[in-house]
């Protein structure tokens, strides 16, 4: 999978304490809220995916949900159910080399992500992990345009809803999420002191 920046995570395995540790940073850091954001990994044909409306700050084994990589239309409905953003991590898995998938809701993200067309860090750590963040539009071409945005890119925006990192563990993809969450405060700062926020480095 295609990916800015030096970093080689090792995999990880699917267990709760990955989905836990990393769920926690996130709603610690305030990237997603009480009930938001999703969490997957794929292995061996199968992903696990956080079950819909879990508490990503409390992540426990029944949060947990293992569906196929394809849709099998003659399988009967996951108790509970998995998150509703799955057919996105399908379409994402099928497009990249990710094992691993984070959707957040990072605030400052999204607010850049209703101004912009692409996010460009200005910041020197955002510029070489991340050099530029594609921002797919909402509605029925997001499931195949993040896919394809993620194909080529770490990180990716869904305009005005959330971002879709991609890693070979949860914790690299919580690295490309923080990473940008961090650039887009300094950007907006940048900003409100009079500076072209979308201006390259």
């Amino acid at each position: 999978m295609p990916r800015s920046g030096s970093s080689s995570w090792p995999a990880s395995s699917p267990d709760l304490s990955g989905f836990r540790t990393v769920g926690r940073d996130l709603f610690l850091r305030g990237l997603v809220s009480s009930h938001s954001g999703n969490l997957s990994v794929l292995r061996g044909g199968s992903i696990t995916i956080t079950r819909h409306g879990s508490q990503l700050g409390h992540v426990g084994q029944a949060d947990l949900v293992t569906v196929g990589l394809e849709e099998d239309p003659n399988a009967p409905p996951s108790t509970p159910a998995p998150s509703m953003e799955l057919p996105r991590h399908r379409a994402i898995y099928r497009a990249t080399g990710a094992e691993a998938i984070v959707h957040a809701h990072p605030p400052h993200a999204v607010a850049l992500s209703l101004l912009e067309k692409e996010i460009v860090p200005r910041d020197v750590e955002g510029a070489y992990l991340l050099r530029q963040v594609p921002v797919v539009e909402p509605g029925e071409v997001a499931k195949e345009g993040l896919a394809e945005a993620l194909a080529s890119h770490p990180i990716a925006m869904l305009r005005g809803h959330g971002s879709f990192a991609v890693g070979n563990s949860l914790e690299e993809a919580l690295q490309w999420t923080t990473a940008l969450e961090d650039s887009c405060l300094i950007l907006l700062w940048l900003g409100g002191a009079g500076g072209s926020h979308w201006q390259a480095p």
